[in-house]
């Protein structure tokens, strides 16, 4: 079905006394269908009504807009009717007169017999013949509802937009309106956007429940599809078996948002210098090409240019040193895996949980599966290659080295054999191995191929050690790769530096992704304290067309190592949720019940926006919807547990609430 109404991309912004700004909706994204009835459920102060006057046309947006029918909405229109709270009747007009104030206003066309048939019907429609001459002083609450509902459809709106219409009735008055509402929305085929603070209104009326997450920045946190029939009949809907599971999913959402506001929150450190809480950073990162934003932004002056007067570079030997780093307060901050603040967070390995942040993605792409060169001799060319290959060869179990549970290569690795119907903890053995450890280990015949970054894919191929079968544009193009990482109270502590960070690293991302700057940054990635590799190793891919090794012409792949373009570097909250369902799917960690919670702790799009703003950059995090993956299985950010529940190949999945303590600062 075609959309009705387009809520694209939309911001509002308050200033305030002292001269700041407050945010309170962030990048409001949402499309009704002609007919449907939305319900907006969250929080007071989460900012529903102030979207349902962006929707009215009664305030304008401070970025993006609202569509109805192809036209955009800058003003208030007939075509859009709002049915407020307080009734807003004029108490010197009869009900018959207020109805008639609309119809008469709207509809000069018609001739007056037609107006006041119209008039009529509406009286009858609501069932007010009765009080038709009374004025609303001598109208119960309810009726005066009624002639706010009544004036509301006389004009024959496209849109009936409803700001809590029954929040101050009685329960029995109220349940009357519901009843009448649907009726009406039914037989005239309305599109109804409502704004209400009861979840069981809300599964009564609506066709979806959007729930708004607290402010400042609100954002649609869930969109719940509301399955039963219409016609409805309010006992059916209870009776319906889904229904106190929807009911609960909405109270846990509600639940958890009330938590979230209750949260300790630590105090920032004094400021040192130049504006910030600290300006002498020690920063992880690990040789691969892709540590490039962090090696440019020390070479090319931008942490001094953004406050930060001395950032160390550590060379680390492995992810495991870069989460102890993390973990025990020797390192700042650091380049991570993708999955490894989420997998810190939830307590990867039994751990205790600690909350590591990101506020962003310093690269995309750049991995890829390599397979040693005797399985391209037995005939392994392709994925169903290597399934036939394991069918023949049932006696031999390969293996294959990765290098962090929690990294997008185990992740992507572990997808691309599952959707090939390879078992990747039954056909194959993986093996967890430091990056720069993949092609010793793979000369030495102790693995059989791996999934790794560059420069150790290429350096196989051009050794002719291996052959890639597989690149990560062939599995999920555009996938999240590398982030910086920081601890959740290292944040808290320190906010400006942890701001001017992001700024720094961001110029240098974008500075990467210039290809005219591609010849020199192989020249500084191979030095000994980065990389420390072979130009020729680091090259494929970044600058030159990329040699898979099997004999065909080298490919020109311009996405393969991304840093900045379309959109690289907001930590997207459905990505971290997608991470999360296959940590879950293997047994890395459970899937946390509160995953809502979760990314917002953990995926700072707030500093993100802050930082890209800084920088007259776009701010928008991406659209949340339905993701098609290279297997044709579809990925819904609102419906993950059916999600993980539809995979076919999968261990035992945990749902577990995580609960996650706010630490105290490191000493350390």
């Amino acid at each position: 079905m075609s959309v009705f109404v387009e809520v694209d991309h939309v911001d509002q912004v308050f200033d305030l006394p002292n001269g700041g700004q407050y945010i309170a909706l962030k990048n409001i994204t949402l499309d009704i269908r002609k007919g449907e009835f939305i319900s907006l459920i969250g929080h007071s102060g989460c900012g529903k009504s102030t979207l349902l006057n962006i929707i009215a046309g009664l305030t304008q947006p401070v970025s993006g807009g609202v569509v109805l029918e192809g036209k955009q909405v800058t003003k208030p229109g007939p075509d859009r009717m709002v049915v407020f709270q307080n009734y807003s009747l004029l108490p010197w007009l009869t009900v018959r007169e207020n109805i008639a104030l609309a119809v008469n206003r709207v509809m000069r066309e018609l001739s007056a017999s037609e107006r006041k048939a119209i008039i009529e019907s509406h009286i009858d429609l609501v069932k007010l013949r009765h009080a038709a001459d009374k004025k609303p002083g001598q109208l119960s609450g309810g009726m005066k509802q009624r002639v706010a509902i009544a004036r509301a459809l006389a004009i024959r709106p496209k849109l009936l937009l409803l700001d809590e219409p029954f929040g101050a009735l009685d329960a029995l008055t109220r349940s009357s309106l519901q009843d009448q509402l649907m009726q009406i929305a039914q037989e005239h085929e309305l599109t109804c956007v409502m704004v209400t603070h009861d979840v069981d209104e809300a599964l009564l009326l609506s066709d979806r429940v959007v729930m708004l997450t607290n402010g400042p920045e609100s954002y649609v946190g869930q969109v719940l599809e509301v399955p039963f029939p219409r016609p409805r009949e309010r006992l059916e809907v209870v009776k319906h078996p889904s229904y106190y599971g929807m009911r609960n999913e909405v109270v846990y959402f509600l639940n958890q948002q009330k938590q979230a506001k209750k949260r300790k929150v630590l105090q920032a450190a004094p400021i040192a210098r130049n504006g910030l809480e600290k300006v002498n950073l020690e920063l992880g990162f690990i040789p691969l090409t892709d540590c490039a934003p962090l090696v440019i932004a020390k070479e090319k002056g931008f942490f001094q240019e953004y406050g930060l007067e001395q950032v160390a570079l550590s060379r680390e030997p492995g992810w495991k040193a870069i989460a102890e780093g993390i973990t025990t307060g020797r390192l700042d901050a650091a380049q991570m895996v993708a999955g490894m603040p989420l997998a810190l967070t939830l307590g990867m390995g039994g751990k205790a949980p600690l909350p590591v942040v990101t506020a962003l993605v310093m690269s995309r792409n750049g991995n890829a599966i390599t397979f040693g060169k005797r399985l391209l001799h037995e005939g392994v060319r392709t994925l169903a290659d290597f399934k036939d290959y394991l069918v023949r060869s049932s006696d031999k179990v390969p293996t294959l080295a990765t290098v962090h549970p929690a990294s997008m290569h185990n992740l992507m690795l572990r997808y691309w054999l599952a959707s090939g119907g390879i078992d990747p903890d039954q056909d194959v053995n993986i093996v967890i191995i430091p990056p720069t450890q993949m092609v010793s280990t793979l000369k030495a015949g102790t693995i059989d191929g791996y999934c790794a970054g560059e420069p150790w894919n290429s350096r196989a191929v051009q050794e002719g050690l291996g052959y890639v079968i597989a690149t990560d544009l062939d599995i999920w193009s555009g996938h999240l790769e590398k982030v910086l990482g920081v601890r959740e109270d290292w944040a808290a502590q320190y906010p400006k530096t942890h701001l001017a960070l992001v700024k720094a690293l961001l110029k240098a991302c974008e500075y990467c992704d210039d290809f005219r700057n591609r010849e020199e940054l192989v020249e500084i990635l191979a030095r000994p304290e980065y990389v420390g590799a072979d130009p020729a190793h680091l090259r494929p891919g970044l600058v030159t067309p990329y040699d898979r090794g099997m004999g065909d012409e080298p490919e020109s792949l311009l996405r393969y190592n991304q840093f900045y373009v379309d959109r690289t570097n907001c930590p997207y909250r459905a990505e971290g949720l997608w991470i999360m369902t296959q940590l879950a799917r293997w047994g890395i960690t459970p899937f946390p019940r509160n995953w809502l919670s979760i990314l917002d702790r953990t995926r700072r799009v707030d500093v993100f926006g802050a930082a890209a703003r800084d920088l007259g950059l776009l701010d928008i995090e991406p659209n949340r919807s339905p993701v098609t993956l290279s297997d044709g299985s579809v990925f819904n950010p609102d419906d993950p547990i059916g999600y993980l529940n539809s995979l076919p190949i999968k261990r035992t999945i945990q749902v577990e609430e995580i609960t996650i303590d706010t630490p105290e600062p490191s000493t350390v």
